[in-house]
């Protein structure tokens, strides 16, 4: 298994991942979704505003996980993991959480403080995230299921550094994802 940044040449193979896999586990519906929010950030996202990780065996891409950047006031380096996706039948073996590995060891180089993200806090907590108030570290939107709002620091400061308004990038920019 290799983990690596995309290529730019993969970017239909990553959309199509991300819509299969969500088609898979909660319907066509939530596919479609997830697939455009995959190529919109593709398509709409600031190269220094995205980073794109994916795990390919062989040829073929198995999994992928996109940060973008969220601002914040206090003009720290935080971005957002979201959405991952995994191949239905390669679930449960580790490579979800090898990868988002890979991306924060990467982030980290880069001099990134934070990563937040939203989602299962059972699986985000076997990479290191921990649950944050969205009332003191505030997401862009009302959040559906605020228990999801996870927070990792990368430099070693609080996550309570983070303050004040959150803007994310204009594919996550919708309610509908939050």
């Amino acid at each position: 298994m290799n983990f690596r940044p995309h290529n730019a040449e993969e970017a239909n193979a990553i959309v199509h991942l991300f819509t299969s896999v969500f088609a898979d586990s909660e319907g066509e519906a939530e596919g479609a979704l997830i697939g455009k929010l995959a190529a919109d950030l593709f398509e709409t996202t600031d190269h220094l505003d995205l980073f794109n990780y994916v795990a390919v065996d062989g040829d073929c891409v198995v999994a992928s996980i996109f940060f973008t950047r969220l601002e914040f006031d206090n003009n720290r380096i935080v971005f957002i993991l979201a959405p991952v996706a995994v191949c239905s039948d390669r679930q449960r073996q580790g490579i979800g959480q090898d990868l988002i590995c890979h991306g924060l060891n990467d982030l980290t180089q880069r001099g990134v403080d934070f990563v937040l993200t939203y989602g299962d806090p059972e699986f985000y907590r076997k990479v290191g995230f921990q649950q944050i108030s969205p009332t003191e570290t505030r997401a862009p939107f009302r959040l559906s299921q605020p228990e999801g709002w996870l927070g990792r620091s990368l430099n070693g400061q609080s996550i309570e550094a983070l303050s004040g308004v959150c803007t994310c990038v204009n594919a996550l920019n919708d309610p509908v994802y939050w």
